[in-house]
């Protein structure tokens, strides 16, 4: 435990800061997983309209620093290829 104030008030930021960033990235996931369920389902509107809403979800993700920019591209590059071959 920490004894200096500035320590405590840090350990308070980190869980704030932890919190937020696991609702973000459980976001993130459950967009995701909407158009892989379309994909599997073979739905190919369906797919679209859940990687067009996914998309910016996914670029939030980068901007507020919860997902590597690198990451983010290839998970959408991934996903928007599996919904083209769905045609």
């Amino acid at each position: 435990m920490p004894n200096i104030q500035s320590a405590k008030k840090r350990v308070r930021q980190t869980a704030r800061k932890t919190d937020v960033n696991r609702a973000r990235r459980s976001r993130i996931r459950t967009f995701i997983k909407k158009v892989d369920l379309a994909i599997a389902a073979g739905d190919k509107s369906g797919a679209e309209a859940a990687l067009k809403a996914a998309q910016p979800e996914i670029m939030r993700g980068v901007t507020r620093g919860v997902v590597h920019k690198n990451t983010a591209s290839r998970k959408i590059s991934r996903l928007s290829a599996q919904v083209r071959a769905l045609g």
